[in-house]
């Protein structure tokens, strides 16, 4: 612990750097080899952080730049994509769970990013997992600092620069199919403020970078910005530079600017990187239009071939409805006229039923007045008249009783038994149930009588 205190110390010492936890992460990166760690803030060139390179071979694989068949490339500053630069481990770590896939990145097992991995799963210390987390949000919140001190000196004039973290921006960069700009802001350089009001806030200058870049600052004197001065070998300020992502945790610098610089000259080297940029942005822009044209139109395709299904199932599902409907009226109505025939046939046999009881009960009502005796002295002559005008005549002893009147005209069948009365008009006698089991001569009809049916209301 001793030693590493001691180099820590050393480190702020030779640089003059005091964020402990910055020196701390350079260290690390580098072994604890304090050589190592001063010689990157120090050296002002390292063929390990950027190479010149030639786009035939070294941009076969980036997520913007497509093989081609160019020459070598120009001098700095004369070029497009001249130089490859490695991003510290710290940057990359910082957004590796955000960007390492989207931008070809790729998990390097180098050691911050191997304890920030290992910290999200809960395998390293709950210090260093707090320390790495700390870190990931700090980026975005020097940036946002950045865009809220750069507009509170400046106003809106400026470029819309992105309130979030290098790599995120990187990112969104290359989702947009577009350059990243980036101003590394040194607020204590004499030429700062000239440069930000007179050419960087300009109208013009400012609209074409909000028109074809993303727009991402860093002050110098926050962590990621001094990260980024010391990858892009920063010597002058005000510094300006146009990167895009390349393969393998690599960035490639296609125009870097530095020193003061007029609206003009800032708006003619802009846009000439974007005019000779033009080759690899727009057919990767075009392609990736192309590919989501035809992601919509599969989509189109499977919308329009799903609510076809479902129109083909809603109209089988209407037939089968309907078909069931068809089916329980057919059954409705065969249910319906079976209940009518059997309804029909009760009422015929119970009609039928009735009428043979009523036919056996006039049997029996015609047996029980026995045979029509022969006119004598004590024989009644009786004439019943119907209502149709039809007149019945029969004779009777003497000694037979009203109820067989009633049974004679019951026998002849004209009339429903119990739905009459039977009465004589002078005098106007009925002879209804009270007088049924009297005679004939004790009810005064002897020995002859008329008498008439007067059916019950």
């Amino acid at each position: 612990m001793s030693n590493t205190t001691d180099k820590l110390a050393q480190f702020q010492q030779i640089t003059g750097l005091h964020d402990t936890d910055l020196c701390t992460e350079i260290l690390s990166a580098h072994q604890w080899n304090l050589e190592q760690a001063i010689s990157t803030i120090t050296s002002s060139s390292s063929s390990s952080d950027f190479e010149h390179i030639n786009p035939t071979n070294s941009f076969e694989h980036s997520d913007f730049i497509p093989d081609n068949t160019a020459g070598p490339p120009d001098p700095p500053g004369l070029g497009l994509a001249w130089k490859l630069i490695s991003l510290p481990v710290s940057i990359v770590s910082g957004s590796l769970g955000l960007v390492s896939g989207a931008v070809g990145l790729g998990l390097w097992a180098v050691g911050g990013v191997v304890s920030y991995s290992l910290g999200m799963i809960g395998l390293s210390n709950s210090g260093e997992a707090s320390d790495t987390l700390v870190a990931v949000s700090g980026s975005v919140s020097e940036a946002r600092e950045f865009v809220r001190r750069f507009e509170s000196e400046y106003g809106d004039r400026g470029p819309r620069f992105v309130a979030e973290g290098f790599m995120d921006a990187l990112e969104r960069s290359r989702r947009e199919f577009k350059l990243l700009f980036v101003y590394l802001h040194s607020p204590d350089h004499p030429d700062t403020e000239w440069f930000c009001e007179g050419s960087l806030c300009d109208e013009v200058v400012s609209s074409f970078v909000n028109e074809n870049f993303v727009a991402w600052g860093g002050s110098v004197k926050a962590s990621e910005g001094f990260k980024m001065s010391n990858s892009l070998k920063a010597s002058r300020f005000p510094f300006c530079a146009v990167v895009m992502a390349a393969s393998n945790q690599r960035i490639a610098l296609l125009q870097q600017v530095e020193g003061p610089k007029s609206p003009e000259e800032m708006l003619t080297m802009l846009q000439r990187v974007v005019e000779e940029s033009a080759s690899v942005l727009l057919p990767a822009r075009l392609d990736a239009e192309e590919r989501r044209n035809n992601m919509r139109l599969r989509e189109e395709q499977d919308a329009a071939y799903q609510a076809a299904l479902e129109a083909d199932e809603a109209r089988e599902r209407q037939r089968r409805e309907e078909q069931e409907q068809v089916e329980r009226e057919a059954a409705e109505a065969e249910r319906k006229q079976k209940e009518e025939e059997e309804a029909h046939e009760r009422t015929a046999r119970e009609a039928a039923e009735r009428e043979a009881t009523l036919i056996k009960v006039r049997e029996e009502k015609s047996v029980s007045l026995g045979p029509e005796p022969e006119k004598g002295p004590d024989v009644t002559q009786v004439l019943v008249r119907l209502p149709n005008g039809e007149r019945k005549g029969r004779r009777f002893h003497s000694t037979t009783t009203i109820q067989s009147l009633y049974d004679f005209v019951d026998s002849s069948g004209t009339l429903e038994m119990g739905s009459y009365t039977l009465v004589t008009n002078f005098p106007r006698v009925l002879y209804g149930p009270d007088k049924l089991s009297l005679t004939l001569e004790e009810v005064g009809l002897h020995p002859q009588a008329s008498l008439f049916v007067e059916m019950k209301s």
